[in-house]
């Protein structure tokens, strides 16, 4: 039986180039600085600062306008420049801006940093997008972008940590930590992953009409649209569901945390070997399509069922299963729309819609459950959840797909 385990991770891990972990290397390098993101809010309020809950709303609302610019730069430039200038350029001019914005006192030059930040750091992700499908083999793209996802979450994990004990200390050191971990991924990038070492992939005709951009693909449009449906009701998972555990179930900070860690640990253990099963037996939206389900089940689950810690930790099981169909697939079908001209476009297009989403979800979520109540955001997150999971059935029986 332990045998059996170990050969299936051994499969589920193998069959992926050598540019594929350098990238995923890059990413959990990068991502492990990310620090400044989840306490900027709080340093803005702290007595050093002095800003209102109000004004760093502001600072919050120009960071996700700028994440919105940025992908629509980010996609146009890397058809224009390729996707690894702009990685490099991206990563390097974010890791100054992180230590040039810790710098700044005043509200408008903080404002003003915040958006060109996040302008330089979200143009980054259509051009890693694409590197991962020019570096990935044929029939291992999910699986690439799957490793991806998980360098991202494990950097994540560790940027978080590593950053509330650098907040207990001086704010200030999260912003040169994060700029100084941005700079080391760009150099890793520069030395381990020239252009040279390219995957070369042979021209496979696009489904999409390749002289097409994605904003005249009529199929990517409605995805993109059920996306950022689908994307800002999973995004009350990092913000409104946290507030609910602690000020409705009273649940303490160590176990809200325990909750959070499941959904990483099981991404970590299960997502690789799943999608290594799954890849190419269905059809994208089908995966799609069951995962969205089961993230409304679980939103559902909140009403239906007395959450105490057990309820809890299934709810986030059902969660988190939904989550590891969704996501990687999502990549799977976005970069089947696009031809090589035209895919950082189409990246760029899907980061728009996460921007969106993750701006405006959990805004949105936040003013439901103040003047309606809990109960009522999880009704409407598990219905909308599941609506947009029909909408995902319409598009694959609508055009065939």
């Amino acid at each position: 039986m332990i045998s059996k385990t170990l050969s299936l991770y051994k499969s589920a891990y193998s069959g992926l180039s050598p540019s594929t972990w350098w990238l995923s290397f890059v990413m959990l390098v990068n991502r492990s600085g990310t620090m400044v993101l989840p306490f900027l809010t709080i340093y803005l309020t702290s007595p050093s600062m002095g800003y209102s809950i109000g004004q760093a709303g502001v600072v919050m609302a120009l960071f996700g306008l700028g994440s919105v610019t940025g992908g629509f730069i980010g996609g146009k430039l890397t058809d224009r420049l390729g996707f690894h200038p702009v990685q490099l350029i991206t990563l390097s001019g974010g890791g100054v801006l992180f230590m040039v914005l810790g710098q700044m006192r005043s509200f408008p030059l903080i404002c003003l940093f915040t958006f060109l930040l996040s302008m330089v750091n979200e143009a980054f992700r259509p051009a890693n997008s694409t590197a991962i499908v020019a570096y990935s083999k044929e029939g291992a793209r999910t699986r690439s972008y799957a490793l991806n996802r998980l360098a991202i979450n494990l950097g994540w994990a560790v940027g978080s940590a590593i950053g509330g004990l650098l907040a207990a200390i001086n704010y200030e050191l999260l912003f040169w930590v994060d700029g100084a971990t941005n700079l080391t991924a760009a150099v890793l990038l520069w030395y381990f992953l020239h252009p040279s070492k390219q995957v070369k992939q042979e021209k496979k005709e696009s489904m999409a009409d390749p002289s097409h951009s994605p904003y005249h693909d009529k199929v990517y449009l409605w995805f993109i649209l059920l996306t950022i449906l689908f994307a800002a009701c999973f995004f009350q998972l990092f913000t409104n569901l946290n507030a609910y555990y602690k000020i409705a179930l009273h649940f303490n900070e160590a176990f809200i945390g325990l909750i959070g860690a499941l959904n990483g640990v099981m991404i970590a253990v299960i997502e690789m070997v799943l999608i290594f099963k799954l890849e190419g037996r269905r059809s994208s939206l089908f995966y799609i399509t069951r995962g969205s389900i089961l993230v409304g089940i679980a939103y559902l689950m909140l009403n239906i069922f007395h959450i105490d810690h057990v309820m809890a930790l299934v709810m986030m099981v059902v969660m988190t299963m939904g989550e590891i169909l969704v996501l990687p697939f999502m990549n799977t079908f976005w970069t089947s729309r696009s031809a090589d001209h035209n895919r950082g476009q189409y990246a760029g297009l899907y980061t728009i819609a996460w921007s969106i989403a993750q701006t405006a979800g959990p805004f949105l979520g936040s003013q439901v459950a103040e003047h309606a109540g809990f109960d009522v955001l999880w009704w409407l997150l598990g219905g909308t959840s599941i609506l947009t999971a029909i909408g995902f059935i319409w598009l694959r029986k609508a055009y065939k797909l």
